[in-house]
């Protein structure tokens, strides 16, 4: 049976419209009075079927028929008027997708004659349909922003002298990055706990972060003039900026730095009056470029002389337009093919769990629900985790970050609580669990997501409350004149996993280790710090401090969160030494070459220390490919179809055995 089931949030904690962090509040959640399309439903149909379609549409402009008559007989009587496939061609991808079913999936319009219900249930009786799904209106819940750092605060940092880990004039405002134990004490009340971090400034003596690894934002645009992201943002090399054409034939048009998946186009945008800057926010948790001398420090963001991570803009929420769920699933697809191997989605359902007295009817209770009411999106991650990466490259196969949700429910929200992603709840700069978090089943670890409300009684010149108690990161200049700001929510804990994985991943490239997706997931889940030390007696804060300002503190039993913050919280050092003692090296890997056609290795990433080395490869029967030197890289040719052996030689001794293919339809993955 087709189970309805509502997005009522995304978990970008954006409720609080008076000045403070942004985190869910008080102010009425506003829904719609139809959670999805009225007249379209996506189908996947039968392998055949959607076959059959897709050859009506290559021979002729479009099909309203799929040429089976049991499913074109329920088509005729519903109305339909088109079948769109949910994700476009990829001429280069498209085996792999035909591998995982996704070409299946179709958006079937209808002429509203019958609702989506209705035309779900036509279509579940059919034995040539696999699985229906209503294309959901994913909606942020309420307008909200940030707190805006002023210019005035700016000016004061940069003039003092930082810590002397980095010469950006806002780390030291960073708890959440280094935490020396001594920002918010007053009295013998203590709020800060040294550590209570993600323990960056050890991780970075080993890995400060490598621009081979790519992160897929999904979320607000991101502000990629930023001066602190410049630098940081993914770029489609085989792409025209601001072009409005699809010159690499990907499907997408104009995907320069991503894509608006929001407005289908690919223009990203930030600047709406509705916009949050949460997009941005989040980047720069992970990615804005250390060492600059510029404002924040972050994650993986590099250093002064060396490109840190890439982020790739997944763009999937556009001012006040609404995202979709094939909106969502589009961008998940785009991520993996497009060489992300993070996938950050501070994003999800509300908790099964969560009160609904204050959230409405509650999400997903359990896995098996989720993926029976969102089998696209389900589909759309298991291909990101099976298909990012490379088995030739650092590692095979991606991961998918969530938050773990805002509705102070012992149960995480999915996706996120699936057992194969990571849900993150927040934790405060004392170990302490944030008020508004989720925990329990589902939680996989905890990061710094910020606790306002904890910090109710520092106040500023400004009369912002608790502050200081949120995560300080990038934004646009129209949600702050600086250029920088607080937010605070399990969406501001999940970045921060985002960017120690990506981190470890980095460390893992420059090692030359291979890692499997799964392998790091949970090295990364195992080697959390616990803080169940901390979860005794009570916590006491104001709700809603930005809104209403301090009034008779609440009591939080921390007991209840004891064992129910995942594995602990993350620990970037640790999960760096991890990946330093496991892993496999690195091998050049065997080539696939399309009938006179061509590819182009990097030979340097396959070695250690590699980019000081030269290389020579000489193959065995040189009528099947040619190769020559093209810069750094190696071109490899594909002359006539066959199998040959060949070998590389690196300038320190080293030498690798591998197989040319030459063979009609193949590309550099092996497929045909």
């Amino acid at each position: 049976m087709i189970r309805r089931f509502f997005i009522y949030s995304l978990l970008l904690a954006v409720l609080v419209v008076v000045a403070g962090c942004q985190k869910d509040s008080l102010v009425e959640r506003t829904e719609q009075e139809q959670p999805f399309a009225k007249s379209e439903l996506i189908v996947k149909f039968s392998s055949e079927v959607a076959d059959m379609i897709s050859l009506a549409q290559t021979t002729r402009s479009g099909a309203t028929r799929s040429g089976q008559p049991s499913v074109d007989e329920v088509l005729e009587i519903i109305g339909v008027y088109e079948l769109e496939r949910v994700f476009p061609i990829d001429a280069a991808r498209e085996e792999v997708t035909r591998s995982s079913g996704l070409h299946q999936w179709y958006v079937v319009r209808f002429n509203g004659e019958m609702d989506s219900e209705q035309v779900a249930k036509r279509f579940s009786a059919l034995g040539e349909v696999v699985n229906v799904d209503f294309n959901r209106t994913i909606k942020r819940a309420s307008s909200g922003r940030a707190t805006p750092l002023s210019k005035e605060k700016l000016e004061r940092a940069i003039s003092r002298t930082t810590r002397g880990v980095m010469n950006d004039p806002l780390l030291p405002m960073q708890w959440n990055l280094v935490n020396r134990g001594d920002m918010f004490t007053e009295g013998e009340v203590i709020k800060s706990v040294k550590d209570a971090d993600v323990r960056c400034e050890q991780a970075w003596q080993h890995s400060m972060g490598d621009e081979s690894v790519v992160v897929a934002v999904l979320d607000e645009g991101v502000f990629v003039e930023h001066p602190d992201l410049q630098g940081c943002i993914w770029t489609n090399e085989d792409e025209v900026n601001r072009s409005t054409a699809d010159n690499d034939a990907n499907g997408f048009a104009g995907d320069y730095y991503g894509y608006n998946f929001a407005k289908d186009t690919g223009v990203i945008t930030w600047n709406d009056a509705y916009d949050s800057g949460h997009g941005s926010h989040v980047a720069g948790v992970i990615a804005a470029r250390n060492g600059n001398g510029e404002g924040v420090s972050s994650i993986a963001g590099g250093s002064s002389d060396k490109a840190g991570v890439k982020v790739m803009v997944c763009q999937i929420f556009s001012g006040n337009v609404g995202s979709s769920s094939i909106a969502v699933a589009r961008a998940i697809k785009y991520a993996a093919d497009n060489g992300a191997v993070v996938l950050q989605c501070s994003w999800g359902y509300v908790s099964g769990c969560a009160n609904e007295y204050d959230w409405g009817e509650a999400g997903f209770a359990s896995q098996e629900e989720w993926e029976a009411g969102a089998p696209l999106e389900k589909d759309a991650l298991d291909y990101f985790t099976h298909n990012a990466g490379s088995a030739n490259g650092t590692i095979e196969g991606g991961i998918a970050v969530f938050a773990a949700g805002n509705e102070s429910a012992p149960q995480a929200g999915y996706p996120g609580a699936s057992d194969d992603y990571i849900s993150v709840a927040a934790t405060a700069a004392d170990f302490t669990p944030a008020v508004y978090t989720n925990y329990g089943k589902g939680t996989s670890v905890a990061a710094p997501g910020g606790d306002q409300d904890y910090y109710y009684d520092y106040v500023d010149d400004e009369h912002n409350y608790g502050e200081v108690g949120c995560i300080l990161s990038t934004l646009p200049y129209n949600v702050s004149e600086s250029g920088y700001g607080y937010m605070e929510g399990t969406s501001m804990a999940c970045p921060h996993v985002s960017g120690v994985v990506a981190l470890g991943i980095s460390y893992a490239a420059e090692l030359r280790r291979h890692f499997k997706a799964e392998e790091l997931q949970q090295m990364l889940i195992s080697t959390a710090t616990s803080i169940d030390a901390y979860m005794t007696g009570d916590k006491y804060y104001c709700r809603y401090v930005a809104d209403i300002g301090p009034q008779q503190p609440m009591q939080l039993n921390l007991s209840l969160f004891k064992g129910n913050m995942g594995s602990g919280q993350i620990n970037a050092d640790a999960f760096l030494r991890a990946i330093g003692e496991s892993g496999a090296p690195m091998r050049f890997p065997n080539i696939y070459i399309d009938e006179q056609s061509s590819v182009v290795i990097a030979p340097h990433i396959y070695f250690e220390d590699g980019a000081s080395l030269s290389f020579d490869v000489s193959i065995t029967d040189g009528s099947v490919a040619t190769v020559e030197h093209q810069g750094s890289k190696l071109l490899f040719r594909g002359l006539r179809q066959g199998i040959t052996s060949a070998v590389i030689n690196s300038s320190d001794g080293k030498s690798y055995i591998f197989t040319i293919t030459v063979r009609k339809g193949a590309n550099d993955n092996g497929w045909l």
